[in-house]
């Protein structure tokens, strides 16, 4: 099956957020503080994706507060922080939606990631993402992570399905 055919019926996109909403590095501040750079097209996509009743989650093994409130600002509401196991969280979170993983996309870059991604109908990442996640991934973007991967994978959902 071509990728492309997988993108009309895709109702979820769950993903990670270092490597996939930022890209990979961290500021640190004088005061101790980890800041985080997001592109702003991935935001605009994210609330597109909103808009157009796709369901929105982000599962993360980081624990950034500011992190939350830029996704709660954009209308997620799913958002678990600080999680060890990403599979047991995504299927309670799929149960809640009352959907199952042949209508999940998941967007992650790294090892942590592996095991949803083996589960979900579409895996997708960012083209920097480590050689176990591209392999297992169906659609890998043209963008790196936190430069626009997100967009552009919401983009092709959306437009597949004529809501874009």
């Amino acid at each position: 099956m071509n990728v492309y055919q997988l993108f009309p019926k895709i109702k979820a996109i769950v993903m990670d957020i270092d490597g996939v909403l930022t890209d990979n590095k961290i500021l640190v501040t004088e005061e101790g503080q980890f800041l985080r750079s997001m592109n702003v097209k991935d935001g605009y996509a994210i609330k597109r994706a909103l808009q157009a009743g796709l369901r929105v989650g982000i599962i993360s093994g980081g624990r950034s507060e500011g992190t939350r409130k830029r996704f709660e600002l954009l209308g997620v509401r799913e958002i678990y922080l600080g999680i060890e196991n990403k599979l047991e969280v995504l299927n309670q979170l799929l149960k809640s939606w009352n959907i199952d993983h042949s209508v999940c996309a998941y967007v992650g870059d790294d090892l942590p990631d592996l095991e949803i991604m083996r589960v979900v109908e579409l895996p997708c990442c960012p083209s920097d993402a480590v050689p176990e996640i591209i392999s297992v991934s169906k659609y890998i973007a043209s963008a790196t992570g936190g430069n626009g991967c997100v967009r552009e994978i919401i983009e092709k959902i959306l437009q597949a399905q004529d809501s874009w």
